[in-house]
């Protein structure tokens, strides 16, 4: 992919929803080639990448993309406007890459965190991120991964760095 990829490049595309989260990887893994991408997905998982913290859609893709790029819903695309319709909705964003789209933090560790943090929503970050070793009375052990911006992902991946 490297060698298509050019600096000033955009995705731009009707992307296929079987595949939509493994083309959103390779966008954030390439991002210092990636301009932005303008694509039409499942209108869901459209939702799912531009979503907030506190939001039942926020998680691990959501997190990563908007380290990275300012993401914005666009708008829904109707089944009936293809033939043949599909069975669910479109939705499409854009996002821009950010003018500094480097993180402060080790960024393997940083997508480990979110990574970690997420498949185990349900529990405190204390007991989510148990193999980082978070104690209790740190900063951010009682709350949940959906509780938490990109920028305290940020602050709690320093956090484990700095204790290493």
């Amino acid at each position: 992919m490297n060698d298509i990829l050019q600096n000033d490049t955009y995705l731009i595309g009707n992307f296929p929803y079987n595949i939509s989260s493994q083309i959103i990887f390779k966008l954030i893994e390439h991002k210092d080639q990636v301009l932005g991408l303008a694509g039409m997905f499942q209108k869901e998982v459209a939702e799912r990448l531009v979503a907030k913290k506190g939001s039942k859609t926020y998680g691990i893709l959501s997190v990563l993309l908007n380290a990275y790029f300012d993401s914005e819903y666009c708008f829904t695309v109707e089944p009936d406007v293809f033939n043949p319709p599909p069975k669910v909705k479109s939705g499409v964003i854009k996002c821009i890459r950010k003018k500094d789209f480097s993180i402060p933090c080790n960024e393997a560790l940083f997508k480990d965190v979110v990574k970690t943090a997420f498949n185990q929503r349900r529990k405190t970050l204390r007991n989510a991120l148990h193999k980082f070793n978070i104690k209790e009375t740190d900063e951010f052990a009682k709350l949940r991964a959906e509780q938490l911006s990109v920028e305290d992902f940020i602050k709690l991946t320093q956090f484990i760095e700095n204790k290493r």
